[in-house]
């Protein structure tokens, strides 16, 4: 015993472990590749057999890695386990089962075999929720928390000691889906190898399951997720969302099995106007509206349904209810009949016919989205869906849809776009390059325009409407009139809201497109594009967007004399139109500052993009039309500054002005609004500060600092240190490290995923850089003279 004890300790120093992994799926699939990052050894694999001639995607891995992969159909016979199958195992020699998704019955005999046990991923906080459903009855309970738990196997259903868990919040419009792809998924994988670590290291825990606050549901199966419609609205729509998208939540309509997807609660008091629809056993009709099918709890609040299925697979945006057998045919070209991605999965069909119905040639669910990504992968300018599979079943409807997709003109699409079209950065962009005036995207007056450049080559992208005086009048007076006259000023906060939430939405499906346009258009490092300059603005929007319905006034006594009686009080309203002008370091992010809180106040936007910068900006404004914004409340006026900047400060309908940079054209900026009506003005202007290096520092962190404080965003930054201060004692050794570290960046074109730094925003300031650059050796040469 002593010398096994003193083996134990070795192995635990060495911190890797023989493994066998049990179990199937992606997630599986993402466990197995991590566990061999980690450097453990994978003795053999085991996962479920072939189906329709189809490996599992664990399986397929590890045979191509070489790794031992067994596909038993089952484990026990009458709750044993089956001898053949168990010596197989046993063989592998595994001092630890990992089991990431496991769907089949282990026996105890294989749980109980490896020196360290088993360990198996649910996805609940357990004891609660014990079960095979348990995403799904997370959220058809309501809870505001989930999580998963790593724990032991034991002979029970979800009951071995608790090895480690974590937890998240469950949004309020969360599905099945969703929370799965946003955490249980990501940090589940994590966590599974997370636990994995502790064994190998000596320190998993052995917590017992308490039986308080266990539950157990059973699994949740189509034929009981009838809707039960004497429920209260938030009820209601956990049980749509909890069932969403397995095995879907459904009920009787019009006489036949109609199935609910894309639920959200909406606002207390909501109204709509819309078509009714019967719904037997619901408290009153549904109503078929332009969002969707609102519905009504036994409490009279509403929720909101997005999608349907038919029995036959079919599904439809709830809101063509009425109408989803009317749309006309598309007329294929040549090229796009031969668009046949479709024979590649359905192996079984002799021949595609336009009447071959998807899910009925044996199709499933995973099949959805190998379809989806490979339609995006052939057709990169084609922004598919999952749900766009299910809304259109049958080859010829799908065809049609991703035709009208590709050609931008979709059933919904009205607004008139005349695109720029690049295959770059191994997709198809589409850049609007006209002004964007009360909703329609316009030429410029007299039909001027400018040749907008790409750093990188020099190469003209497209040309660009140069946005007029008369044009600055004419977004002005649209601005106006949707803040004053049109729906806009009348929306409801939440609604409003709403609105901007749609829009983070839409930016975050062209995220790679916009940070394709932006780094081709402003020479930002395509990476750094997409997580700072797009990221960010994503969340910006979605942080205002929380803000709509929080802007608050006060009261406040104002006389101490008895009785008290007097008060005074705020009400805060938004001010009306406000002109925004933004310069060119971050043109997206700083169009979200600036622009989500305006819009979050209920005001309304004329912006002017900088002139070397402007298309993520007409970009921002289709998709802020796409998502339904009223005429009039966004404009985007590219054109220069001495033109458009000076007439939106000169303006007597602009209400405010925002500004961002130098510090010379701020104090223009500033008399003009005090001259013309004393409009409010916000100012961010020119200045850099220091960054000052003391002889105690940590070096290694003050090179990091350094070089990320001058380099970042290729110095094009408004906190970047324009000098750097270095203590006397340690400056030759700072100016060292960081030449070395200089050395190693890799200066070349910003969507090659490689490069460090990318080209200047525009070759003025690429000239004003390198004249500084030559004063100031110039007098560190005179000044050694």
């Amino acid at each position: 015993k002593m010398n096994s004890k003193i083996c134990f300790c070795t192995f635990f120093i060495v911190g890797k472990i023989y493994l066998a992994v049990i179990g199937q799926s992606v997630f599986g699939l993402e466990v197995y590749k991590e566990l061999r990052k980690e450097g453990h050894t994978i003795v053999g694999v085991f996962t479920i057999p072939d189906k329709d001639g189809k490996a599992d995607p664990l399986g397929a891995e590890a045979e191509k890695d070489g790794v031992n992969v067994f596909k038993f159909p089952r484990w026990r016979l009458k709750g044993k386990g089956i001898p053949e199958v168990v010596q197989v195992y046993k063989a592998t020699g595994a001092e630890l089962n990992v089991m990431p998704f496991c769907s089949q019955f282990i026996p105890m005999e294989v749980i109980d075999h490896p020196a360290h046990g088993s360990i198996i991923y649910h996805p609940s906080l357990l004891p609660r929720h014990r079960g095979a459903s348990a995403i799904n009855w997370t959220l058809i309970h309501g809870d505001k928390k989930g999580g998963f738990t790593v724990f032991w196997a034991d002979d029970g259903l979800d009951t071995g000691p608790i090895l480690l868990q974590r937890e998240c919040d469950v949004e309020p419009d969360d599905t099945v889906n969703t929370i799965y792809k946003r955490f249980l998924f990501p940090e589940g994988v994590k966590g599974t190898v997370d636990a994995v670590r502790l064994i190998a290291a000596g320190n998993a825990p052995k917590i017992v399951q308490p039986e308080e606050g266990a539950t157990y549901e059973g699994i949740q199966k189509k034929d009981n997720a009838k809707i039960d419609w004497n429920q209260s609205a938030q009820a209601l729509h956990n049980w749509i969302r909890g069932n969403d998208k397995v095995p879907g939540a459904w009920a009787e309509v019009d006489g036949q099995k109609v199935t609910f997807y894309g639920s959200s609660l909406l606002d207390s008091g909501a109204t709509a106007i819309g078509q009714p629809l019967e719904i037997p056993g619901a408290s009153q009709p549904g109503l078929v509206t332009k969002a969707g099918l609102m519905l009504f709890g036994n409490d009279g609040k509403t929720l909101l349904v997005k999608n349907l299925q038919f029995k036959d697979g079919k599904m439809i945006a709830a809101a063509r209810y009425f109408s989803s057998g009317s749309s006309a045919s598309v007329e294929l070209t040549e090229e796009e009949k031969a668009f046949g991605v479709w024979k590649s999965i359905l192996t079984n069909v002799d021949a595609i016919e336009d009447s071959t119905d998807f899910f009925k040639s044996g199709a499933a669910s995973m099949d959805v989205v190998r379809l989806v990504e490979e339609v995006k992968l052939r057709a990169s300018g084609c922004q598919l869906q999952n749900e766009d599979v299910y809304m259109n079943t049958t080859f010829q409807d799908f065809i049609q849809m991703c035709v009208r997709k590709l050609r931008g003109e979709d059933d919904e699409e009205e607004l008139v776009v005349d695109y720029v079209e690049k295959n770059i950065n191994n997709m198809t962009i589409r850049m609007p390059h006209q002004l964007f005036i009360n909703g329609e995207f316009v030429d410029a007056e007299g039909g001027k325009t400018y040749k907008t450049i790409n750093p990188t080559d020099g190469t003209a992208i497209c040309d660009v409407s140069l946005a007029q005086a008369s044009d600055v009048d004419r977004a002005v007076a649209a601005a106006k009139e949707a803040f004053e006259e049109g729906e806009w000023g009348k929306i409801n906060p939440r609604d409003r809201g709403r609105l901007l939430y749609k829009l983070a939405d839409l930016m975050e499906e062209h995220q790679e497109e916009l940070a394709t346009i932006e780094s081709m258009d402003s020479g930002a490092v395509y990476t750094l594009a997409l997580k700072t300059h797009v990221g960010m603005s994503i969340q910006t929007f979605r942080y205002f967007a929380g803000w709509c319905d929080k802007i608050q006034g006060c009261t406040i006594p104002i006389n101490q004399a008895r009785p008290n009686r007097n008060l005074t009080f705020t009400k805060k309203e938004p001010i009306g139109v406000c002109a925004i002008v933004i310069p060119w370091n971050y043109p997206l992010m700083m169009l979200a500052w600036k622009t989500a809180a305006c819009l979050a106040a209920g005001n309304t936007v004329v912006l002017k993009p900088a002139q070397v910068t402007p298309l993520t900006a007409v970009k921002f404004a289709e998709l802020a039309a796409r998502a339904g914004f009223p005429k009039g409340v966004i404009n985007i006026l590219p054109g220069s500054g001495a033109l458009v900047g000076q007439r939106l400060s000169d303006h007597p309908d602009v209400r405010k002005l925002g500004f961002t940079g130098s510090t010379e054209i701020g104090k223009h900026i500033m008399k003009s609004c005090a001259v013309s009506n004393v409009k409010k003005v916000s100012l961010e202007l020119g200045g850099k500060s220091p960054l000052i290096i003391f002889s105690d520092c940590d070096m290694d962190k003050a090179v990091r600092m350094g070089m990320s404080a001058v380099f970042f965003n290729k110095g094009e930054n408004c906190i970047a240190a324009g000098r750097l201060f270095v203590e006397e004692n340690i400056h030759d050794q700072y100016v060292k490290r960081v030449v070395e570290e200089v050395k190693k960046m890799k200066i070349g074109d910003p969507l090659d995923r490689s490069t460090d730094h990318g080209p200047q925003n525009h070759k003025a300031h690429l000239d004003k850089l390198v004249r500084l650059i030559i004063e100031a050796h110039m007098k560190k040469y005179y000044s050694l003279q």
